[in-house]
């Protein structure tokens, strides 16, 4: 299944780059960065057979365990492509936000778009890691 992150701004050459790069480059899945403008430009329509999952302040609290058993079943259900979507200041539209398979948060806090591309790709890698059954991830 393809991992597809789609995100609102440029993230040019920086740390955070930097990190979410490493964390991409360690998936074994295959995965795909898209950058759209801050505002305006359309988001491509999904793929028939893809899942979309928008991260959002206000979203569902996962584990990275449920988080992993999530993609796992999306997989195994014959999803092709899970995207997700990291909006801009003003978050994702009440049609979007009705039409996604998941709101994903990593806590109530806000985060910049930057940090959160980071912390989507280590968590990417964490889950697959965890499907893998590779020791990155112990649980505490």
């Amino acid at each position: 299944m393809l991992l597809h992150l789609i995100a609102r701004g440029k993230i040019g050459r920086s740390p955070e780059a930097e990190l979410v790069e490493r964390y991409l480059k360690r998936i074994a899945w295959p995965t795909k960065v898209t950058e759209l403008p801050d505002r305006g430009g359309t988001l491509a329509s999904a793929p028939t057979a893809s899942v979309t999952i928008l991260l959002d302040e206000h979203g569902d609290l996962l584990s990275s365990t449920d988080f992993a058993r999530k993609l796992d079943g999306w997989r195994d259900g014959g999803k092709r492509e899970a995207r997700f979507l990291i909006g801009a200041a003003d978050g994702h539209d009440a049609a979007l936000r009705a039409s996604a398979d998941l709101i994903l948060s990593f806590g109530p806090a806000t985060w910049p778009h930057m940090l959160a591309r980071a912390m989507l790709a280590e968590q990417l890698f964490r889950a697959t890691s965890i499907l893998a059954n590779h020791p990155y991830h112990r649980e505490g």
